[in-house]
């Protein structure tokens, strides 16, 4: 699964066209969501394939800023304190959690800086170590 970054205008339909432009090239989304901040149109969308899903996009004219490989982790829903935990451990081990956001079948997806050192962690995580 890779995490792609978007750049979007903040203009009505600009969303619409980045999914239609997926709908033509077969391509769906896992995961992810859309933003403004400060004027500018962002959003980080997961794919399993995501160098198709720049090629899509670029074809219709969006500007893709990255595609990146990332973590996926399910937490334990009924135990308050997860999110947290979790990403203490990821601090603690140096990883620097740059995006997060949640795919279609609840798990949490994570862009980070050490994708390996985050994998591990996950791992131990899942293991409950």
């Amino acid at each position: 699964m890779q995490d792609v970054s978007i750049r979007l205008e903040n203009r009505p339909a600009a969303l619409a066209e980045m999914g239609e432009a997926l709908a033509r090239a077969n391509v769906s989304i896992e995961g992810g969501g859309a933003w403004v901040v400060a004027g500018r149109g962002t959003a980080h969308f997961l794919f399993e394939d995501g160098e198709r899903a720049r090629r899509a996009l670029e074809a219709a004219g969006i500007d893709v800023l990255a595609v990146r490989d990332v973590v996926v982790q399910r937490l334990k829903q009924a135990v308050p304190g997860q999110l947290g935990a979790l990403t203490r451990r990821m601090a603690e081990a140096g990883v620097n959690i740059e995006v997060l956001y949640s795919d279609h079948d609840n798990q949490l997806i994570l862009v980070v800086d050490d994708v390996e050192q985050a994998r591990r962690i996950s791992a131990e995580w899942t293991n409950g170590l």
